[in-house]
């Protein structure tokens, strides 16, 4: 999996990206691939591990034709890349929704976390191959990974032609916040990953359409549940920007899906956030009247704003603690400074050590977790204080 590094304080998986996300290309491979696709002898309904790339046989993908797969250029195309260049598993998460609502799932085996030239050529060679063999809607284009995947699969779809990403525990490269997208964003984050508060925090300043599901879990891809939820919210998304036409029957079943998972909801901020993206997902394909009114009347209750300033300030203090830690690694390198800066952080350590392993599940110790596999993860690309890192090794909690 992907390694930790630091850029303004906080922690991302460190696969080596240059300043420039886009893949040249690829929208054009897409397009004209999409259009001169023919009939193909691979097998339908079963995950295919490695399909050779015609024109580079170093480069194979990972497959899922749909069972009722033709030659009409009316389905989707899931574009996947994993941290590891495993490809079966990104194709395995999607292979349930993908036979349901039509897409066709390709996953690199090469593509990883390291130098950008080899992600780059992987999606390059991935992309061109599956437009020359198979069908799809030019239009219904959409790209996930996992992790460092992740930021590869936002890299590649910095494109208009790009309908949607789904994101699993990592962001943009180098952890960048953006406003908006010219694409729609699902992500997910488990609630004990060390990327949680970058999905976090890339959720409240997205303002373009975008969803972050929180699952029980580590740094992990979601579970299938939520990887069919992602596929199915993409569908409203769709019917929204018109990329496929109205299905009222689907948008009724999904709508009360939605509403279902606002009421199974634990918390007052949940069921605000949850309320909030059904209200912005289904507006203008159903009457959200009383979501809207329902919503309204709970931001003005005292109780309601006074948790969600709660949940607030617990991300502003788990951001902080991180940072606070990689400014104490940082005086590591100074002599003057270095015993104490150790002293401390063994102190800090020890603290989130004691609550990461309480018995008692609780927010607290999430987040304690959180912050121990953040600094622990890769922290030999971080500092190279042999003591220092003799130190973190005690403190590594097991799993991801």
């Amino acid at each position: 999996m992907a390694s930790g590094v630091r850029w303004k304080g906080q922690r991302y998986d460190s696969a080596v990206i240059p300043p420039v996300w886009s893949l040249a290309g690829l929208s054009a491979v897409v397009l004209l691939g999409a259009a001169s696709a023919s009939a193909q002898p691979l097998q339908r309904g079963t995950v295919i591990d490695a399909v050779q790339c015609a024109a580079d046989p170093e480069q194979t993908y990972a497959l899922y034709l749909p069972s009722t797969y033709s030659a009409q250029p009316t389905w989707r195309l899931l574009l996947a890349f994993h941290p590891a260049g495993r490809g079966r598993q990104m194709v395995e998460k999607y292979q349930a929704a993908a036979e349901q609502y039509g897409y066709i799932v390709a996953a690199s085996n090469n593509a990883r976390n390291g130098p950008w030239i080899v992600s780059t050529t992987a999606a390059q060679a991935m992309a061109a191959d599956v437009s020359r063999r198979f069908a799809f809607d030019p239009q219904r284009v959409y790209l996930t990974g996992m992790s460092g995947g992740a930021r590869v699969a936002l890299g590649v779809a910095s494109d208009k032609h790009v309908a949607g990403v789904i994101a699993s525990s990592a962001g943009y490269p180098n952890s960048e916040r953006r406003k908006t997208a010219p694409f729609a964003i699902f992500g997910t984050a488990g609630t004990e990953d060390f990327n949680y508060i970058e999905m976090r925090a890339l959720d409240r300043t997205l303002t373009s359409p975008h969803f972050l599901r929180i699952f029980t879990g580590g740094h992990t891809l979601p579970p299938d549940d939520v990887a069919l939820e992602a596929i199915e919210w993409m569908e409203v998304q769709a019917m929204q920007s018109g990329r496929r036409g109205r299905d009222e029957a689907l948008i009724e079943r999904l709508y009360d899906k939605r509403r279902g998972a606002v009421a199974a909801a634990a918390t007052v901020p949940e069921t605000v956030y949850l309320l909030r993206a059904l209200v912005s997902d289904f507006k203008g394909l159903r009457d959200v009247s009383a979501d809207v009114n329902r919503l309204e009347d709970m931001s003005r209750q005292s109780e309601v704003k006074k948790a969600l300033k709660r949940e607030l300030e617990a991300d502003e203090t788990e951001a902080r603690m991180l940072g606070e830690i990689f400014d104490l690694e940082g005086r590591l390198t100074d002599e003057e400074r270095r015993d104490v800066a150790l002293m401390m952080l063994r102190e800090r350590l020890g603290r989130l050590s004691r609550k990461a392993n309480e018995s008692t599940d609780s927010p607290q110790r999430s987040q304690a977790r959180r912050v121990l596999r953040s600094v622990t993860a890769g922290a030999a690309t971080r500092v190279q204080d042999r003591l220092y890192l003799k130190l973190l090794e005690a403190y590594r909690l097991n799993g991801r």
